[in-house]
């Protein structure tokens, strides 16, 4: 057993005596290896203290392969030490081949100026013993903690790679195909520094719809070129493909994860003047956005944000990002009994505006107050023909339930088999309760179109000062099938809505859009999963924004192409994204502003930091 009198001394021993201890310990084929490492440099002509280019080369010491599978690659690179620092988990780097068809440029293909250059990503970071020492010891802990720097001498550092693409030059222009061949060892490897061969290399588009600035664990990736970032632009041109907003997109974010404020900056290019989009009858055309807004927060995009500066202005600017308040902006404030609306946060145009109850001859599922099972919802929908048969298509909610009330009819309808008595009585329960929405004392929403949907304008529908959650349920249900069914339609009540192209925004999407047993449920999710299939058809875009996303139901989630994803803290709504696994690990831990950006059909999954100022008002102040 060891004397704790000698254990306290060897605690005091000097730096002298630890350094002589560990001579005779564990350094003297440490001290061997380097006298080799030394002598070797010399007859191959390399100064250990010359000018080095790049971060370091491709390393075989636990193989070098490319496979299909991804888990049989093993790629890996040995970075020097003045290089180790600021490697980070997803730097992009670039690894030349000695020889290749296709000429790049010097700069780019690292001094190989006839050869093609592997794109790829670190994955993982590791430092591994250089010498046959054993610093699990004592002597070095103590050495260690004894000095102010870490001494890396002793250890290589490693950077595991995944291959993500080739790059090649092709009549000047730089293209990328998939990986299918494997660098050479002692390949040197740099950092990706240019704007093209990184957007070359993840897919990224050169113009679109801008979304944010490609990013590292939350750093901006930085270039020599000016501006030094790299903007993440999504694809909004016919001639590059479908512009896909209009196949749809999903924000995803916890409370303070900077979603509506990312969602308003979004729609703001969607907004801009030269946004445009070519109909089938040959005209060209600026689109309408609709955004139903819960918070009360997206009629404040009439409005400048009185933060941005001239300068911050000038930037945006240089860089094609649309700012500034939209002044094409209104408010249709939907009137529901003695709700009233107070817009002192914004100075946008409000117009009051109230549901039909005729809406309801073609969608039966609006006047459900709660579920109804199939042989209800025939009933209900056998009723409400019938009554509009009786009174018209101006028959009003007040009407409706008189009709219900009449006993003749119940009797009538139970003797002759058509309705049950208990399920008429049913129904009539449940559609009883929407007088506070049917009918109200302002105009119908029916003869307000012209202004409801506006080429270039942004139409906000608010719902917070309704308290009533089914009243609120039946508005944005109501609003969004008519605009709907009208996109769908081969013979158009309303030329307007069929002939502007449209962005359908739903902020907490998961209210409305959730998965559910009730046939009312069935027939909204049918009604919308039929938007998103046609969506591109008919220049028709949904834009949906939840911090629930798990509760989206499948038959819409799966007709979205392109999802942003910020701050999660739920595990079921972090799985639900169906992001990349890689990406999926650093969403709870995003910062206000970050986000991960999954869209096959515009880039690789990427990583992305948000503008850190609103590009309109945003706040109550």
């Amino acid at each position: 057993m060891t004397d704790l009198g000698d254990f306290n001394e060897f605690d005091t021993g000097s730096e002298a005596d630890l350094e002589a201890e560990s001579d005779e310990t564990g350094s003297r084929s440490a001290d061997a290896d380097r006298a080799t490492a030394t002598t070797d440099f010399e007859p191959m002509g390399v100064e250990p203290d010359g000018e080095d280019v790049g971060i370091g080369t491709i390393c075989v010491s636990q193989g070098l392969r490319i496979a299909e599978d991804e888990d049989d690659t093993s790629l890996r690179a040995y970075v020097t030490r003045g290089n180790r620092s600021s490697i980070r988990i997803g730097s992009y780097l670039i690894a030349p081949y000695p020889d290749g068809a296709a000429t790049a440029s010097p700069e780019r293909a690292g001094g190989n100026a006839n050869g093609e250059s592997l794109f790829c990503r670190i994955t993982g970071l590791e430092y591994a013993q250089q010498y046959h020492a054993d610093d699990a010891t004592e002597i070095h802990a103590r050495r260690a903690m004894r000095r102010d720097t870490v001494d890396e001498a002793d250890y290589k550092f490693v950077a595991s790679l995944e291959p993500v693409a080739i790059l090649y030059e092709d009549d000047g222009e730089l293209k990328r195909r998939m990986t299918d061949r494997v660098p050479k060892p002692q390949t040197v490897v740099r950092r990706a520094n240019d704007i093209n061969e990184i957007k070359t290399g993840l897919k990224m588009p050169e113009d679109g719809v801008f979304l944010g600035h490609l990013s590292v664990g939350g750093e901006k990736v930085r270039t020599a070129a000016s501006p030094p970032t790299i903007d993440y632009r999504v694809k909004d041109d016919y001639e590059a493909g479908d512009p896909l907003v209009f196949r749809h997109t999903l924000i995803a974010g916890g409370t303070g994860s900077g979603k509506t404020h990312g969602a308003k900056n979004i729609l703001r290019q969607y907004l801009a003047e030269e946004r445009q989009y070519p109909m089938e009858d040959g005209r060209t055309v600026g689109p309408a956005v609709v955004q139903f807004d819960p918070q009360d927060e997206y009629a404040q995009m009439h409005d400048d944000n009185p933060d941005l500066d001239d300068e911050y202005a000038r930037r945006l600017e240089r860089e094609g990002i649309a700012h500034g308040g939209v002044a094409d902006t209104t408010a249709f404030v939907p009137k529901v009994g003695d709700a009233t609306y107070s817009a002192g946060h914004h100075r946008a145009e409000q117009v009051e505006f109230t549901i039909p109850f005729s809406m309801c001859r073609t969608r039966p599922w609006l006047v459900s107050g709660g579920s109804l099972n199939d042989n209800q919802y025939g009933a209900l929908t056998f009723l409400i023909d019938r009554f509009f048969r009786e009174y018209g298509n101006d028959g009003s909610y007040a009407e409706f339930k008189s009709f219900l009330d009449d006993p003749a009819l119940r009797e009538e309808l139970d003797e002759s088999g058509r309705v049950h008595e208990a399920t008429y009585d049913a129904v009539r329960r449940r559609v009883f309760g929407f007088d506070d929405v049917f009918d109200q004392d302002a105009r119908a929403i029916t003869d307000l179109i012209h202004e409801f949907v506006r080429p270039g304008g942004l139409t906000v529908v608010p719902t917070y000062h309704i308290s009533d959650t089914r009243a609120t349920e039946a508005v944005v249900l109501a609003l969004s099938s008519l605009l709907i069914d009208e996109k769908l339609s081969n013979d158009p009540t309303h030329d307007r809505i069929k002939e502007t192209p449209l962005v359908l925004g739903m902020d907490e999407a998961h209210n409305f859009l959730t998965d559910a047993d009730s046939v009312q449920a069935r027939k909204v999710i049918t009604k919308f999963a039929e938007a998103a299939k046609q969506g591109r058809k008919e220049r028709l875009g949904l834009f949906l924004i939840t911090q629930d996303p798990q509760d989206i139901d499948d038959a819409v989630f799966k007709q979205i192409n392109t999802t942003v994803v910020l701050n999660l803290g739920d595990e079921d709504a972090i799985k639900s994204v169906n992001i990349p696994s890689n990406l999926e690990s650093k969403v709870p831990y995003m910062e206000k502003g970050q986000m991960v950006v999954y869209s096959p059909d515009n880039s690789e999954p990427v990583e992305l930091i948000g503008l850190s100022n609103c590009l309109t008002r945003h706040g109550r102040d």
